[in-house]
């Protein structure tokens, strides 16, 4: 028997593209459709990138050009991984090779830095084909290097020279975005030839506004979690004995865990910008979670499944104030910190804060009180990340439901388990549609690049349609920028997107959620990764069909029918 390796397989596999870009080397762009005006703060400090128009890409008029010269391009991977980065880098050298045999391909090591170290590979064929369709960022690696100071920027020039540079691609998130921004600023200034590039990057799904409609990676990892929290719910359901608390990466933004609730239907899913919204306690939310247990047990059903989002506690009013009060104190404190007895600690925070903070932080076990305390990042604050969430709301929970008990009000069992899906998604082979999409967004790079368009970010519409009918367009860099305070300064960057609490997707999210908290509503979307029939492992996601106006409901019988 021969054994494949899928993997392997996978190698082979080739996305379609849009039809525009099935000769990306003969478009033409369209640039007539202006932008509204960007905020005076931002026009002061972009004034050479801040009135650039949105770029539709078309089709040819059927003249090809005789005097193109190749094209070198330099592309960095930045920030965490996400399925389809190799997608986006197989796309830039098949193009670049279309357009004109003798161009060349740059990646540059371990990202932005090895971009300012000047450590870079030229990128062949033979590399590129081994890692087509594959996960992770392991051609090149990546690292979060900010590129935002006047030496940064001569550094990227003096390589760009070097290497004859006429485009650099900087694949990441809304951070890389905003470095490239202003690396694009600079670039115009200085009236360099280099055009740098932006491709929309980011698992957790907060890179989207009305031109990016998804960043790349997300539909692989919320497939990958959903299937896993499908496993999980159908163990739960064979067992009808535990509760399971799952985390779910997304630390700014709730999209992840909003669309795993859309496949999966779980018991309870928090959404942290409702929890903000709503000006909820961590208390709130204990008591929500509490009631539907007991509901569900007075009901024969002593098990469930909750998902909550990795940021969740930064989300929580008073838990934000007590973060923030949290760095300050750290920082000022900190020798004293070392001399003081381990088990006075947190009572010596806590009479630092103020009494609501005190208060809050004195609530807490104390464990998940020393990883606020000691979990700091190079900049001395907090890492919320490394807390957690799920541990904390368990024992919450826990001690709510003793109350109960004492009063008479709950006579059942709680047994929980905890998880947190993370890692497991990012590095992921990419689903068919990121494989697809990250290809378009590569061709949509070099398209660009050979357009000389600076300071403009990559885009593909129309997502929901079949990728022949993709949309590619350029959007600028400072159009989806704003002015942010960080660190105690206002900065130009690049605005995340929250969950929309007024959007198609949240508002289905509401209407079924108390069905879903009674009753045993479990979906197990198994292995929709990349495999099984069109209709299932090539289809958007809910949020992306509920954003267009589309049905989130199953394919009917006769869809079915026409695939089996």
């Amino acid at each position: 028997m021969t054994y494949i390796r899928l993997d392997k397989l996978r190698e082979y596999y080739k996305p379609e593209i849009p039809a525009v870009l099935e000769e990306n080397y003969q478009v033409d762009i369209d640039s007539s459709e202006d932008l509204p005006p960007v905020e005076e703060e931002i026009k002061r400090l972009f004034p050479n990138t801040c009135h650039l128009p949105l770029l539709t890409i078309q089709e040819s008029n059927g003249s090809k050009r005789n005097n193109m010269r190749p094209l070198h391009v330099g592309v960095v991977l930045s920030g965490g991984q996400a399925p389809g980065g190799h997608n986006v880098i197989a796309a830039i050298y098949d193009a670049l090779k279309a357009y004109h045999a003798a161009s060349r391909l740059y990646g540059f090591l371990m990202g932005p830095g090895g971009l300012i170290k000047h450590q870079f590979i030229e990128l062949h064929k033979s590399l590129i084909d081994r890692y087509r369709n594959s996960g992770g960022f392991d051609m090149i690696g990546s690292d979060r290097t900010k590129i935002e100071c006047v030496e940064d920027f001569e550094r990227v020039i003096d390589i760009a020279h070097r290497l004859d540079l006429s485009a650099l691609v900087i694949i990441g998130g809304d951070d890389s975005a905003t470095n490239g921004a202003l690396l694009a600023e600079y670039c115009a200034e200085k009236e360099e030839k280099l055009c740098v590039i932006g491709c929309p990057k980011t698992i957790d799904g907060d890179l989207k506004n009305r031109f990016i409609e998804t960043s790349f990676g997300f539909d692989t990892c919320v497939k990958v979690y959903a299937e896993l929290v499908g496993n999980i719910q159908r163990d739960c359901y064979s067992a009808k004995k535990y509760w399971h608390f799952i985390k779910l990466m997304g630390r700014s933004a709730s999209h992840l865990t909003l669309e795993c609730a859309l496949q999966t239907q779980p018991t309870i899913a928090i959404i942290s910008e409702e929890v903000e919204a709503k000006q909820q306690t961590l208390d709130d939310i204990v008591q929500i979670i509490a009631d539907v247990v007991v509901d569900r047990y007075n009901r024969g059903y002593p098990f469930g499944v909750v998902l909550i989002p990795e940021g969740l506690i930064e989300f929580v009013p008073r838990m934000r104030r007590l973060i923030n009060e949290l760095n300050e104190v750290l920082r000022v404190n900190e020798k004293n910190l070392l001399i003081v007895k381990k088990s006075e600690v947190v009572r010596y925070i806590a009479s630092k804060l103020t009494t609501e903070s005190a208060e809050v932080f004195l609530s807490l076990p104390n464990e998940v009180a020393g990883q606020l305390m000691l979990e700091r990042d190079p900049h001395g604050n907090v890492q919320v990340s490394r807390v957690q969430t799920e541990e904390l709301i368990v024992s919450l929970v826990r001690k709510e439901l003793k109350k109960r008990k004492e009063r008479g009000n709950y006579d059942g069992k709680f047994s929980a388990l905890t998880h947190f899906f993370g890692y497991e998604g990012r590095s992921s082979m990419p689903s068919n549609f990121d494989a697809a999409y990250c290809y378009a967004l590569g061709l949509t790079a070099v398209a660009l690049a050979s357009h000389h368009a600076n300071g403009y970010m990559a885009a593909v519409g129309n997502l929901v349609a079949f990728p022949g009918e993709w949309k590619p367009r350029g959007v600028p860099f400072v159009s989806m920028m704003h002015m942010e305070e960080r660190e105690g300064r206002r900065l130009p960057v690049v605005k995340k997107s929250l969950v929309d609490l007024e959007g198609a997707p949240f508002r289905y999210f509401v209407e079924h959620r108390e069905q879903r908290a009674r009753a045993v509503d479990f979906r197990y979307p198994g292995p929709i990764q990349y495999f099984g029939p069109s209709a299932v492992c090539d289809s958007t996601t809910i949020t992306l069909r509920l954003e267009h106006d589309l049905s989130a409901e199953e394919d009917s019988e006769e869809a079915l029918r026409e695939q089996h």
